[in-house]
């Protein structure tokens, strides 16, 4: 293969991360070593190969389509837009021109004071903040850039919550025996038992409830974590219940099955009375606990409470609620933006009364934590976790560490 074209394939591979779609270092080889073996002359062949290799999702094949029209079929200098919105703006780039023939070499000399003898090459200046620096900045901190990139890297995080073992047993090849079973299966050999049947656990989703703060002091957090909340319903097969409160609790659950997700937003907005308002996380835990505490915690369920801490109510009540939430929950797991500041310190009223009973106090301030919660569900213990002391100040420092 000519290194103009390979130039030009590293190009567009390029081109299509930054519209989003999800082409590693091993497509982009996989795609060289294929176009060995494809006839590059004809066009269809080409596309179909790259299509194939490049292209993971269904709804990213219009935007591959775009960009290779522009990038490769269409002849002369003209410049051309696409949406190039992940680095914050459109950029405008120049298209190298694609012949049917095998390309050639380009020496460095070659064409010297005759620009329109060569292919043209692509010339952006591409000022951006890669995926890794994305990685560790802090919410509150992005520019409107940057946030539109995030919500793009969010959309693909990939979330599983860890199966439970129920009590019910099913068919298998577990370490029970199933005496019925193994008498009907060895009735035609007059009786004498050939084959042994056994039983195991059945398996089934472990259902998730999400209480997420939305008052005054989240704001900067609130978009993104309303996203996290959404990708997560929607990932999930298992059935997730969705809460935000401020003053008062809101069930948004219905809102979020939304199929578009600005819709879906919009509607949650549209459904919070009190959005950005003042913190009453005591009140609003005994809502849940009261109103939607039973139909929704069965089953094993996890609890993920999403809030900074910083609480205008009665601390006895957060206190005495929190505890009940504890106990009817398999599993309390708190995220706190502010967790992931070095500097940061549990020393709020909200944040002190609720730490005893907190089963995991994790961060929830960029991406990179995004990352490790997604982790950390799909690997969770199935065992009930020790609690009595609870969350102590020991508990705390070394969940954040290993976040």
């Amino acid at each position: 293969m000519s290194g103009a074209l390979l130039h030009n394939l590293l190009l567009f591979g390029r081109i299509l991360r930054l519209l989003g779609l999800h082409v590693d270092p091993g497509s982009m080889i996989d795609l060289v070593t294929a176009l060995q073996f494809v006839e590059i002359g004809r066009r269809s062949d080409f596309y179909f190969a790259a299509r194939g290799l490049l292209v993971q999702r269904r709804e990213d094949i219009p935007r591959f389509d775009e960009a290779f029209e522009f990038f490769w079929r269409s002849r002369g200098r003209e410049l051309t837009s696409l949406d190039l919105r992940a680095l914050g703006e459109q950029r405008r780039f120049k298209r190298p021109k694609f012949s049917p023939a095998p390309l050639r070499e380009v020496s460095a000399t070659e064409g010297e004071g005759k620009p329109s003898d060569r292919p043209p090459i692509i010339e952006a200046t591409l000022t951006y903040s890669d995926r890794e620096v994305l990685r560790q900045k802090d919410f509150g901190d992005l520019s409107a850039e940057e946030l539109s990139a995030v919500q793009r890297l969010i959309a693909e995080i990939v979330w599983r919550v860890r199966d439970r073992r129920t009590r019910r047993l099913r068919p298998g090849h577990g370490r029970l025996l199933d005496l019925r079973r193994t008498l009907r299966r060895n009735l035609k050999y007059g009786g004498e038992i050939f084959r042994w049947a056994e039983r195991e656990p059945k398996i089934k989703p472990r259902p998730l409830v999400i209480i997420a703060d939305v008052s005054g002091s989240m704001e900067r957090y609130t978009r993104l974590l309303l996203l996290f909340t959404y990708g997560l319903a929607k990932a999930l097969e298992q059935k997730v219940e969705a809460f935000v409160f401020s003053t008062r609790l809101t069930r948004i659950t219905h809102q979020l099955k939304e199929r578009d997700l600005d819709r879906a937003l919009r509607e949650v907005a549209r459904a919070v009375p009190d959005w950005s308002g003042g913190t009453r996380i005591g009140d609003a835990l005994r809502s849940f606990n009261f109103d939607w505490g039973r139909r929704v915690l069965g089953h094993g369920a996890l609890t993920l409470v999403i809030s900074d801490g910083w609480d205008r109510g009665d601390v006895e009540v957060l206190g005495t609620e929190i505890a009940r939430l504890q106990r009817n929950s398999r599993r309390l797991i708190w995220l706190n933006p502010l967790l992931g500041s070095p500097e940061y310190e549990p020393l709020t009223r909200g944040i002190q009364a609720a730490l005893p009973y907190i089963d995991d106090f994790l961060p929830v301030h960029n991406l990179a934590s995004l990352e490790d919660l997604a982790e950390y569900l799909a690997n969770i213990s199935e065992r009930r976790p020790e609690r009595g002391a609870g969350a102590s100040p020991r508990n705390f420092r070394r969940a954040r560490t290993s976040a």
